[in-house]
């Protein structure tokens, strides 16, 4: 693993566009994400709106010098007010930003952000087969739960999601 310097900072609106452009790479060419249609700008605006600078509702990116190299995000896992100390996780990074020990650093960033929230737990789900970002997920501290299996069809095919849990 070869190792970058980058910062690593909250995300603001500037940030939209490239992960707009971020994310629709993985929607055109991954079932990572479930979006079956590259999203638009405004989509992800209204996406973007619930995060914060504080809260248990994050948005985190890293750079190298003005490029956006990934992000990571926890928004609510669930809609009933019993969830709420509990959030869901999601990280994306440009390809040619992967095995940089970019994802540990923002997930390690974002918890660290968390600590300070009445939070119990966080859940991230991850697309099978995808060795790399269950690598990533055990880590930095997530534990396997659990596979829904073929739980979405894309590319004219179904997939299971094996979802993990951390302590927070």
């Amino acid at each position: 693993m070869m190792t970058v310097a980058h910062d690593i900072r909250p995300a603001d609106e500037g940030d939209l566009p490239a992960l707009v452009d971020i994310y629709n790479h993985y929607v055109r060419r991954s079932p990572v994400t479930f979006d079956v249609e590259p999203q638009s700008l405004e989509q992800r605006r209204a996406w973007f709106q619930q995060f914060a600078a504080k809260g248990p509702h994050r948005l985190l990116v890293a750079a190298r010098d003005a490029a956006i190299l990934g992000y990571v995000g926890s928004h609510r896992f669930r809609e009933k007010p019993a969830y709420a100390t509990s959030v869901e996780t999601t990280i994306y990074l440009r390809p040619e930003a992967t095995r940089q020990g970019i994802g540990a650093a923002l997930y390690e960033r974002l918890f660290a952000a968390l600590r300070s929230e009445d939070l119990h737990r966080a859940y991230a789900g991850v697309t099978l087969p995808n060795d790399a970002s269950e690598r990533l997920h055990r880590r930095v501290g997530f534990l396997p739960i659990g596979v829904y299996r073929e739980v979405g069809r894309k590319f004219g095919r179904y997939w299971d999601v094996r979802w993990f849990e951390k302590a927070l």
